[in-house]
């Protein structure tokens, strides 16, 4: 019996759901688990034919969407970050649109808006138009240099998958998935995200430039006559199935301690380190812990295993805790990161 039957049956590993009748449970689950698997990689495969030297960025970004959350890009311009949406709406079947963000544009830009019609009775009632929010896949480009009020309309959409227009309740498509960039550099006539919207993202993906390979392998492939276009290798309705599988897979007592440690490690009122305690000013609230939770099973998945392990904690726990945190004035005036944090925080996990 392989080792992970043997975890679910004994109980060392959190109960999957029951599966169809006459199949024992654990061997059911695994079989999920392992066709999740072979049709992940293939939507790696296809994204790769477009996206070249950023596959950290690329399986980050597949397991925020596995595991059902948004995502925030930051990284300069010309890093593919657009390109990245497009070829996931693609290869994913997923409806995407994008969005510029300004300061200008209104909350009605994004989430749509009432028109008032006349029927030709001279009967008159208003008609809600739908903005670009209603879609499946949303590319937020710049979201920073929005006002806080179009911010904040996107905020109910991000957490719950509606929106209310003139006391109506309208709902989103099923999957709903914001990708939201940011320019590190440029942030004249910017306004910096809240905490609570930050809380919002599952990951903060930081987009970096490509090595040497990567990029003459990119020069090649997007500047001849031909180029590569990505093909559809799965369906809106198996990424949803795929997102409840992911919540099944098993998580050992072990993982579990850590999440716990690592999280409540970063808050000031329950650390066990010293530094932290003058260094943070305040930390990471439990549903950091859920986006580490469901993001170490969607990378366990991500990577052919069959539940995750401590390192899925210790490499998850960057992109999970740093918009989660904020620094105190006297640590940011000694020159220290949040980067630097994590690291001592990851550290305790041995």
């Amino acid at each position: 019996m392989p080792p992970m039957v043997e975890g679910l049956l004994s109980g060392s590993a959190t109960r999957p759901a029951a599966p169809a009748a006459g199949t024992p449970p654990a061997e059911a689950l695994l079989d999920e688990i392992e066709a999740l698997t072979r049709k992940v990689a293939s939507v790696r495969a296809e994204i790769g034919r477009v996206i070249f030297g950023q596959q950290d960025v690329v399986d980050q970004t597949l397991i925020t969407l596995l595991a059902g959350g948004h995502l925030l890009l930051v990284g300069v311009p010309g890093l593919g970050k657009t390109k990245l949406v497009e070829a996931l709406g693609t290869v994913l079947g997923l409806a995407e649109k994008r969005v510029q963000f300004t300061p200008d544009l209104m909350p009605s830009d994004i989430i749509g808006s009432e028109v008032l019609d006349e029927s030709a009775e001279g009967r008159r009632s208003f008609r809600f138009i739908p903005g670009p929010i209603f879609c499946q896949l949303l590319m937020a480009d710049e979201i920073n240099r929005a006002s806080p009020r179009t911010q904040s309309a996107l905020l109910q959409a991000m957490q719950e998958h509606k929106v209310s227009v003139g006391g109506v309740i309208h709902p989103l498509p099923s999957p709903f998935h914001v990708l939201a960039t940011q320019n590190p550099i440029e942030q004249e006539g910017t306004y910096p995200l809240p905490e609570a919207q930050l809380d919002r993202f599952l990951l903060e993906v930081e987009v970096r430039y490509p090595d040497l390979d990567a990029e003459r392998t990119m020069l090649l492939a997007t500047t001849g006559a031909h180029e590569e276009s990505p093909r559809q290798a799965m369906t809106a309705a198996e990424l949803i199935a795929a997102q409840r599988l992911i919540r099944r897979v098993p998580v050992g007592e072990s993982v579990l301690e850590a999440i716990l440690s690592i999280v409540r490690a970063g808050r000031p009122e329950t650390t066990p380190l010293e530094g932290v305690r003058r260094q943070v000013s305040w930390g990471p609230g439990p549903r950091a812990a859920q986006a580490l939770m469901l993001a170490c099973r969607a990378r366990a998945v991500l990577d052919g295993r069959l539940s995750p392990s401590i390192e899925d904690v210790a490499a998850l726990a960057p992109p999970v805790l740093r918009h989660r945190m904020a620094l105190s004035f006297a640590a940011r005036a000694d020159g220290l990161t949040v980067a630097q944090v994590i690291a001592d925080l990851t550290a305790l996990l041995g």
